[in-house]
C-alpha cells in the first residue's frame, strides 16, 4: 500500500481512497436550526452520493472540528481492513 504524508501525519493509503481530481470542496455555509439541524449542500450531496435514508456518522475531534461519513463507507472500510488481516488458513 502506498501511503502519502502531510508534515507528520500519514493519509490514507491510495489504495484504500484514491485522491484523483479536484478533492477539495468548499460548498458554502449552512446555519443550525434550533433543533440543531443543518441542510448539506445540494453539490456535496452529489459529489458524496448522499441521498434520504442514508446514514451518516457525525465524529469530532475538539482541536480539527466535525467530520459527516456515510455508515456505509466505514463499515466497508473496516471489511477491508479485517480481510487484510486474516490469514489464508482461516
Amino acid at each position: 500500500m502506498k501511503s502519502k504524508k502531510c508534515g507528520n501525519e500519514e493519509l490514507v493509503s491510495d489504495m484504500i481512497a484514491p485522491r484523483k481530481g479536484n478533492t477539495k470542496h468548499l460548498f458554502g455555509s449552512v446555519k443550525v436550526g434550533e433543533r440543531g439541524q443543518i441542510v448539506i449542500p445540494k453539490e456535496a450531496r452529489e459529489i458524496f452520493h448522499i441521498k434520504q435514508g442514508d446514514i451518516l456518522l457525525v465524529l469530532g475531534d475538539v482541536e480539527r472540528g466535525i467530520a459527516l461519513v456515510k455508515a456505509d463507507a466505514l463499515q466497508e472500510f473496516a471489511r477491508k481492513i479485517l480481510d487484510s488481516t486474516r490469514t489464508p488458513d482461516e
